[in-house]
């Protein structure tokens, strides 16, 4: 049981907000371009294949920063620093999480599959990034909202300007707040030689937060006119422009313990915007 334990807590099956914070953002497109609820079939895979990518993604992140865990206060614990998993174990249950992500993809059309490569490809990629790369929320900004895409491309979609509109602002916020997360590891990271957008916006973190909060909402209200949603939706467009500027009070102090729950908040900014997408088609169309 004790090895159990280690495998779901390398996976972050103790911490799910990951699982949630990549589920909001895959649920608002299938309900989009399918004006209303998916097929159950669909759906189902969108929801597991969140689940298992997020959990390759802990377990290729914690392989890649097996040598730098330990040094940093959040992470010394992960089973790989403790040494609870070893790294055969690890590479063993990525294989078994991949097989899985593979399986799934392979119900849906070839073009998501193709999509679905890219994606991976970026999963690898990202845990390298801060080693060299000044803005590594970047990337992960694609890696976390990879899903836009696939979930166009899986109902046979092409990539239109609405497509794009909702891929970049949902990467924008994903810098947005990851970079209130990499606050947390700001004092560690420079210790270490780590890059992150906290250290790269310094003293205007918060002012640039702000910029990036701001872009989102305009960017998700001009989605709302192209899919001609209405005022339910827009309702919780201002619901969700509260608890940014609850996050900005948040972080002020850059009190770590402060900057998580900020980062941990957005949880709820994404399922307010769910629940707008979804009631709005429910009762108005």
């Amino acid at each position: 049981m004790t090895k159990i334990n280690a495998y779901f807590k390398l996976m972050r099956f103790d911490k799910p907000i990951g699982v949630f914070l990549l589920l909001w953002p895959t649920l608002w497109p299938l309900w989009l371009v399918n004006k209303g609820v998916p097929g159950f079939k669909m759906l189902l895979i969108f929801v597991l294949g969140v689940v298992v990518m997020r959990s390759a993604g802990c377990v290729i992140n914690d392989i890649v920063d097996k040598d730098i865990d330990p040094s940093v206060e959040r992470t010394k614990t992960r089973p790989l620093a403790n040494q609870s998993v070893s790294i055969g174990e690890a590479y063993f249950l990525l294989l078994i999480l991949l097989s899985i992500a593979l399986t799934l993809v392979l119900q849906l059309n070839l073009s998501s599959f193709f999509w679905a490569l890219g994606g991976l490809l970026i999963t690898v990629i990202y845990p390298f990034c801060k080693r060299f790369f000044s803005a590594p929320q970047l990337i992960l900004g694609f890696a976390f909202s990879w899903s836009i895409p696939m979930v166009y491309a899986a109902n046979g979609l092409a990539i239109n300007a609405e497509a794009c509109l909702l891929w970049l602002s949902i990467g924008l916020w994903i810098v947005m707040y990851d970079t209130f997360y990499a606050l947390v590891d700001k004092e560690d990271d420079l210790r270490i030689g780590i890059n992150s957008t906290a250290i790269l916006f310094g003293k205007r973190v918060g002012f640039i937060a702000l910029l990036l909060q701001i872009s989102v909402v305009l960017l998700w209200a001009l989605i709302g006119l192209l899919y001609e949603l209405n005022f339910i939706y827009f309702s919780s467009l201002i619901v969700a422009a509260c608890l940014f500027v609850r996050q900005q009070q948040l972080i002020r102090g850059r009190d770590p313990k402060q900057c998580l729950k900020a980062f941990l908040e957005n949880n709820y900014v994404g399922a307010v915007i769910f629940l707008g997408v979804f009631l709005d088609l429910l009762f108005i169309k």
